[in-house]
Parts: C-alpha cells; sequence; structure tokens
C-alpha cells in the first residue's frame, strides 16, 4: 500500500481542466517535488490528496483510505500555500492547540526549537512578519507527527537563512521515515531536496522519475572558461567533448574550464516549454 495513491483523476473548474487523467503513486518515506508553472495543477492535486477536494472522476488514497474520511488525515499533516493565523492567539497557543489533535504530538517547546521561534512563542501571530507565519505554518504540519506531509510553496517569502532552516527541517523530517510531496516555484529548493521529480503542465503528468534521469533529459552542457583577456564565458553546447577538443585544437588560450550538466531549472524549461529566471518560475 502506497502512502498516496492517484488513479486516473480528473477534476474540473467549470470549463476548466486542472488535472487530466493523472495517477501517481508516493511511497512510504519517498521525497518528491512536483514541480509546475503557475496553474499547472500542483495545488488542486494536493487538495485532492488532503480530502479539501473531490475528484470528477478517479480515485484517490491516503494510506489507503479516501482522504475525505477524517480518519485518514490523522496520518496527514499539511502547509498550504496560505495559512490563516488567528490574529491574536500567540504564537505557543496556535501550535498547542493543533497538536491538541493528534495522540503523539511534538512538545511545543521542542517545535519551537527546531524552527528558531522560541523567542516569538509569547507574540500573537497577527505581528509576525510574512517570513515569521510561514515557519510557524511548516511547524504546524509536523507538530502531529505525521506518516505524510504535503508542502504548498513552504518557503515563499523566506530570506535564505530563513529558507535554510526549512531544509533542515523537512530533511530531518524525511530521515526519520517521513513521506513529503512537496511543490516549489524554487527549482533549486527541488534540486537541494528531491529523490523524485514530477512535473506537470496543463493538468498532466510530463515526467516522473528520479533527480537524476530528469536532468539527464536535457543533453546540453555548460562550458565556462576564461579567455585570454580575463573574460569569463559561457557556452551551452550539444557535445563539451567536442566543443573542449576544437578548442584545444584551434590554439586559442583559455583557463579554469568549468563542465557541468543542465540544473534542474534547465531541465524543466525543456520539458514545458516555460522559462525560468533567476531560479524562480514567471
Amino acid at each position: 500500500m502506497s502512502a498516496v495513491e492517484v488513479r486516473g483523476v480528473t477534476r474540473r473548474f467549470g470549463d476548466v481542466v486542472a488535472l487530466d487523467d493523472v495517477s501517481l503513486e508516493v511511497g512510504h518515506g519517498e521525497l518528491v517535488g512536483l514541480l509546475g508553472p503557475n496553474g499547472a495543477g500542483k495545488s488542486t492535486l494536493l487538495s485532492l490528496v488532503s480530502g479539501q477536494r473531490r475528484p470528477d472522476a478517479g480515485v484517490v488514497r491516503l494510506h489507503g483510505r479516501d482522504p475525505r474520511d477524517a480518519r485518514a488525515r490523522t496520518v496527514l499533516g499539511l502547509t498550504p500555500q496560505e495559512t490563516g493565523l488567528p490574529a491574536t492567539l500567540r504564537v505557543r497557543e496556535v501550535v498547542d492547540f493543533v497538536g491538541g489533535h493528534y495522540p503523539d504530538p511534538v512538545p511545543t517547546a521542542e517545535l519551537l526549537e527546531q524552527f528558531g521561534l522560541t523567542d516569538l512563542g509569547k507574540r500573537q501571530t497577527g505581528s509576525l512578519s510574512g517570513g515569521q507565519k510561514r515557519r510557524l505554518a511548516v511547524a504546524m504540519s509536523l507538530v502531529g507527527r505525521p506518516g505524510v506531509v504535503l508542502l504548498d510553496e513552504p518557503t515563499t517569502g523566506l530570506d535564505v537563512s530563513g529558507r535554510t532552516a526549512l531544509w533542515d527541517a523537512i530533511r530531518e523530517y524525511h530521515a526519520g521515515g517521513g513521506t513529503v510531496l512537496l511543490t516549489s516555484h524554487y527549482l533549486e529548493e527541488v534540486q537541494a531536496l528531491a529523490e523524485r521529480v514530477v512535473v506537470i503542465d496543463h493538468g498532466a503528468v510530463l515526467a516522473d522519475d528520479s533527480l537524476g534521469t530528469i536532468l539527464s533529459r536535457v543533453g546540453a552542457r555548460r562550458v565556462q572558461l576564461t579567455d585570454a583577456a580575463g573574460v569569463r564565458q559561457e557556452h551551452l553546447v550539444a557535445d563539451s567533448d567536442a566543443f573542449v577538443r576544437d578548442l584545444v585544437t584551434s590554439g586559442t588560450e583559455f583557463r579554469d574550464l568549468e563542465i557541468r550538466g543542465a540544473s534542474l531549472e534547465e531541465a524543466f524549461g525543456q520539458l514545458v516549454g516555460h522559462e525560468a529566471t533567476e531560479g524562480t518560475l514567471r
């Protein structure tokens, strides 16, 4: 039995087909990155897995149960794109309240420490910054020691240190056997965390494979070198070996040669036909 199972799922919103006959299985202990441009169907898929919506066709299962069954959701942790927090409640009170819905919650003090929120425990949530609220939202998804966590754009609005702290928390949860389905517009985030990548566009799965295999689907190699004038050059080539051989036989002076494979950003751009700039999808 898979942790998450989606079979032949279609979901429409009026005339718009958000998901079109999508099938996906996530095994126990997997960390899967879900990529796609805005409107691709990522959030709709998570809403079906979390039981917030029902499919128009097909089957969705969470640990073998219909996620609309409250018993199925006892194993689930969720961070949606936007989380409404009671503005007058304090951070510690919110964590206590959410943790009270689970049989064996992570102690509040321990959770706040893990997410760097200890000093904010007595603050009202309405006074938190956007990044602090985001950290709290992800923390709440883990308070019940869930078997499966759905993270929809978890680090949006965070600075570099905040993002790194959340990455560490996600890695720790996964290392303990937790299952993660993660969507992100930050391609470097999926590249840093995911073992498996699922690419969705126009409501259909375009690719579902290991991170390495997805990257290998882009044949181009990026060659960087410094020329005789000290100018750093970059070339995107189909055959890096042939490029370097031609460079050497031409007698051109160069130094600091560097060759690397495609990034996830480049692979994603080829798969969905959308350009991505500066690590985020537009």
